[in-house]
């Protein structure tokens, strides 16, 4: 027995030692605006061995995982000092999710996790679970973490195990280790989720991205991606929500929205990646999509391209939860070279890569939403016609 705990032990350590060290490489030629990488980032297999296995051969002769993990996605993400640090949601196999923390050198490979998971504080009532966390270094001098921190209702009948409440939970750090639990974000709306703090104050006050909603799953009568400021952030209470980005018809957000990532200043507005969601015959699917704000009036949208930025694609549309793409997280480079850390399908981390100067050129040239078909067709032949009049040769222009 002792021989083949040693074998299995070996062959673990091995295959492990090979995932976590496999370098990534960018796949196919993009689009131009970002570039894709062959390889997640995080998956349940980057989890520690000695998180999932009972390594003493007495208590575990058969060397079995004792806790399974299901998952490993939707991450915030941060620089700390030079590693990209990842605060993932990762999903035992018993539906619990808790957070921990990966880092790696260059942002795109050799992520490790830390030795143990986040002890994220409770908040003192009812709290079931609590998940993706959207991380903020404010102006203040804090790291903040935003999560959904989700409960059974209690108002739902007995034979409805499903019906859940859902609030943001506001944590804080000056090391990613020690969180200070602070008081859940109170608003008008019954449920809030995807809530994000923005870096700087306005006005004096701490300003939110929220997503109103009615119900655990459906928006109902939430109008999209709100906005919000409250005077304390140990005690944060938003009075007046405005919507900032609607949800509209027969668009990638018609069902609902969320803010990902706080968003990124540039020298022509506030940069904001977001999820929208749409039904279909299949389900919800996600999608993942761009806009910029005003820097002076962060309610105004100045600019919003039509359509997605990221949809899941091959083996992204495979998992736990299919068809989706969701982004909690990204981190700019002084450089301007800009990591977008997205999940695909409630199982895995992805990364792609572009830079500011990029997103600035698809966001603010690529063509908006025009709402209707005849618009879509209008938008395009636009295109069209100034590559006829190019000067420039193309054999697939006729």
């Amino acid at each position: 027995m002792k021989n083949l705990f040693s074998k299995r032990l070996t062959r673990l350590t091995e295959k492990y030692g090979e995932l976590i060290s496999m370098p990534n490489e960018t796949s196919g030629i993009g689009n131009g605006i970002f570039d894709r990488y062959k390889y997640p980032v995080l998956t349940a297999a980057h989890a520690p061995l000695f998180w999932r296995y009972d390594l003493n051969e007495t208590s575990n002769p058969f060397l079995m995982e004792r806790f399974g993990i299901n998952g490993v996605f939707n991450a915030g993400a941060l620089k700390w000092g030079d590693k990209y640090v990842l605060m993932a949601r990762v999903e035992g196999a018993d539906r619990k999710s808790f957070f921990a923390i990966a880092e790696s050198p260059n942002g795109i490979d050799n992520f490790r996790f830390w030795g143990s998971p986040v002890h994220m504080p409770g908040s003192g009532q009812e709290e079931t679970n609590i998940y993706d966390i959207r991380l903020t270094r404010h102006e203040d001098g804090w790291v903040y973490g935003l999560f959904c921190t989700e409960a059974k209702d209690p108002c739902a009948p007995p034979a409805d195990q499903s019906a859940a409440i859902a609030q943001c939970g506001i944590a804080r750090t000056k090391d990613l280790v020690t969180w200070e639990r602070l008081a859940n974000l109170r608003t008008h709306s019954p449920q809030q989720r995807n809530v994000v703090l923005h870096p700087e104050f306005v006005d004096g006050k701490y300003a939110f991205y929220t997503r109103p909603q009615d119900g655990f799953i459906n928006a109902g009568s939430g109008g999209g991606v709100g906005f919000g400021l409250s005077a304390s952030i140990t005690d944060a209470k938003i009075d007046e929500e405005t919507i900032i980005d609607p949800r509209i018809y027969h668009t990638i957000n018609e069902a609902k929205n969320g803010l990902g990532p706080a968003p990124l200043r540039t020298r022509l507005g506030w940069l904001h990646l977001a999820h929208g969601v749409r039904n279909t015959a299949a389900g919800l699917r996600y999608t993942l999509y761009l806009f910029m704000t005003d820097l002076n009036d962060l309610t105004r949208v100045i600019y919003k391209p039509g359509g997605y930025f990221i949809a899941p694609r091959g083996e992204e549309r495979v998992g736990d939860v299919s068809n989706v793409v969701f982004s909690n997280g990204w981190i700019a480079d002084e450089d301007g070279t800009v990591f977008i850390y997205y999940a695909s399908s409630d199982t895995r981390m992805h990364v792609a890569t572009t830079t500011v100067d990029k997103l600035i050129d698809y966001v603010v040239n690529t063509p908006g939403d025009g709402l209707h078909s005849v618009n879509s067709v209008a938008a395009l032949q636009q295109i069209i016609d100034r590559n006829k009049q190019s000067t420039a040769p193309s054999p697939e222009v006729g």
